[in-house]
């Protein structure tokens, strides 16, 4: 089965479950991550030059998931 049949396609579509697990209250979106890309390559992070940045809303730290 295709991993896209089974997941909906819009963060709005997911289960209150999906959303309360994560620490940051929500599922993530592809803005969030174009936020990031926005903020380094912009002059506010013009004195950065090397950094791990995770944008998964806290999720590798909790590291459970339900299901």
């Amino acid at each position: 089965m295709d991993i896209t049949e089974s997941q909906p396609s819009k963060p709005s579509e997911r289960s209150d479950v999906a959303h309360n697990q994560h620490p940051a209250g929500r599922v993530g979106r592809p803005e969030d991550v174009a936020d990031a890309c926005f903020f380094l390559s912009g002059d506010e992070a013009s004195f950065i030059t090397g950094a791990n940045l995770v944008v998964d809303g806290e999720m590798t730290r909790k590291m459970i998931y339900l299901e």
